[in-house]
């Protein structure tokens, strides 16, 4: 990588005129509300009569009020990671830390929290037996098995199943054994613990996400594809349909009047179902979910945002929410960043290696590339090749091609690349965990370095003036950046940016990104509360 004084030397290079530094900004404007629990999961309703909500992004557990919706955090980070929450016989509650790996328990509000189990990675959902007392947690996703937990946390899980289809939100049945689904088997199943016996009870679902039971032993589950609260006899597998919800469920729970409780990961919402009549009652939820990865047209009237269970498309002048995608609904896999090409979408999933084209007209898929190392950030260049960054490996590589299917290294060296755009001179400027503000010259290959000693910089604009706006989100601040002489200046400050990572993510979390207009106006999307907000130069 090359020196601050060696980038200065090659400024001549790309005919920039001297910059005007804006100097100020408002107040920052909401452009979409803020919105409680940053991805919302796991549902239990304890013997107090509380509802927990678990979130694996916002790192808590939450205590929510079904009478007005007001939500509190009830563990915070960072033991409060929670997929999925199960409340023991005697009111003990135990939950799971998907990136962290750990199984956690407490027997009360007044006792310490302890670690049971450790090093499951995608440890994802878990109940007791209500009889015996045991303790059962699956891996999902990031590994496929059924674990019996100790509840001292003096021996090993031990195992009881593997490689079942993705054993997701079960509960444990009167009979001792496990009901719940196969996610990616699309079936309702019950399973022996003490063998590992599977049985099929229904096939009916595309993508069952979650199975309990009422108090007169009637099984529910949840279709995250269709967004559907069904019914199912456990005897012939038939099913019926209790109420129409949205794609992207993720959990559900019954308290004791049998009023049933779904989450949705997509739109950070609980939702409470009367199974009697169907009806369907928001107690609480939002626009965005986890925003991240930001880009605007070039009219500068709508903001495509990757919001991480959905992609969504955001009037500017009204702050109208539009989903293009949803994970577990469509195609889209978690997109965590999004870039503008002149006629396509360039959708980037640093989780499952995803890189997705989505035409801009339309809305379709135009290609699928997969087996990509943590891709963070992607570009189009004139020929119509795409530049990806991988975060996994520190390369930058270039796709071409039919399908892009033609893969070349193009850099190697990078310390976490995170926001990457293509400026109006046609070079490509990135910013790393490093500290680094980089800017590469894709017809030349050159990498120079613009800035260094920033402070993990994520996020990356280019404001009308040819200065480039960089976010700090762990000083909760952004820089503005002279690309001729790397000479930095703070331009705002105290913003709503900077969530800690949990236990098991990467550095950067939720990357911050940016966008700005012609107008030199500033959004950023928040990463503690959820919303959208603009800034306007002064």
């Amino acid at each position: 990588m090359k020196s601050p004084m060696r980038a200065l030397a090659l400024a001549g290079l790309f005919s920039l005129a001297p910059l005007a530094l804006a100097t100020s900004y408002s107040s920052p404007e909401v452009i979409v509300a803020p919105s409680p629990f940053k991805g919302v999961h796991g549902l239990a309703v304890d013997k107090q009569g509380r509802l927990l909500a678990g979130s694996v992004v916002g790192n808590s557990i939450y205590q929510v009020d079904i009478d007005n919706g007001s939500v509190s955090t009830l563990i915070g980070p960072d033991d409060g990671q929670a997929d999925d929450i199960a409340i023991g016989p005697n009111g003990e509650m135990a939950w799971t830390g998907f990136y962290s790996g750990r199984v956690l328990y407490r027997d009360n509000d007044d006792t310490p929290i302890q670690v049971l189990a450790s090093d499951l990675p995608g440890i994802n959902s878990l109940d007791f037996n209500d009889e015996t007392g045991a303790l059962y947690a699956s891996q999902v996703f990031l590994g496929d098995a059924l674990w019996e937990i100790d509840r001292t946390g003096q021996q090993p899980p031990r195992l009881n199943a593997k490689d079942m289809g993705g054993f997701n939100g079960f509960e444990v049945g009167a009979d001792g054994w496990l009901y719940g689904p196969l996610w990616f088997k699309g079936q309702v199943v019950r399973i022996n613990p003490e063998d590992g016996e599977i049985k099929v009870i229904s096939s009916d679902f595309k993508t069952p996400a979650a199975a309990n039971f009422d108090s007169k032993g009637n099984l529910y589950a949840i279709d995250t594809f269709s967004g559907q609260l069904k019914q199912v006899d456990q005897r012939s597998g038939e099913t019926r349909v209790i109420a129409w919800l949205d794609s992207a469920l993720d959990n559900l729970a019954l308290d004791a009047q049998d009023n049933i409780y779904v989450s949705n990961m997509a739109n950070n919402r609980i939702t409470r179902v009367n199974p009697q009549t169907g009806e369907a009652r928001q107690i609480v939820g939002g626009e965005l979910a986890v925003p991240a990865g930001l880009t605007l047209s070039e009219d500068g009237k709508t903001l495509y945002i990757a919001d991480v269970f959905a992609l969504r498309a955001i009037d500017t002048a009204s702050g109208k929410v539009t989903d293009l995608r949803r994970a577990h609904g469509s195609d889209a896999e978690y997109p965590i960043n999004v870039g503008l090409g002149k006629e396509r979408l360039l959708v980037t999933s640093f989780s499952t290696g995803t890189l997705q084209l989505i035409s801009r007209a339309d809305n379709s898929t135009l290609a699928m590339v997969h087996q990509l190392n943590a891709p963070s950030a992607a570009v189009e260049l004139d020929d119509g090749s795409i530049l990806v960054s991988e975060m996994g490996t520190g390369k930058l590589l270039r796709l071409s091609g039919a399908d892009l299917g033609e893969r070349i290294d193009v850099l190697n060296g990078l310390q976490g690349p995170v926001q990457m755009i293509r400026a109006r001179d046609g070079m490509v400027y990135l910013t790393q965990m490093s500290g680094v503000l980089s800017r590469f010259n894709p017809a030349t290959g050159e990498l120079t370095s613009v800035a260094e000693g920033l402070r993990l910089p994520e996020g990356l604009a280019e404001l009308p003036d040819g200065h480039l706006l960089v976010a700090e989100p762990s000083a909760q601040r952004l820089a503005t950046i002279n690309p001729q002489t790397g000479e930095s200046t703070i331009a705002a400050e105290q913003l709503p940016i900077g969530l800690k990572p949990g236990p098991g993510m990467p550095p950067t979390g939720i990357p911050t990104a940016l966008a700005a207009d012609a107008q030199g106006r500033v959004y950023f999307a928040s990463d503690i509360d959820n919303g959208l907000y603009r800034l306007t130069p002064q």
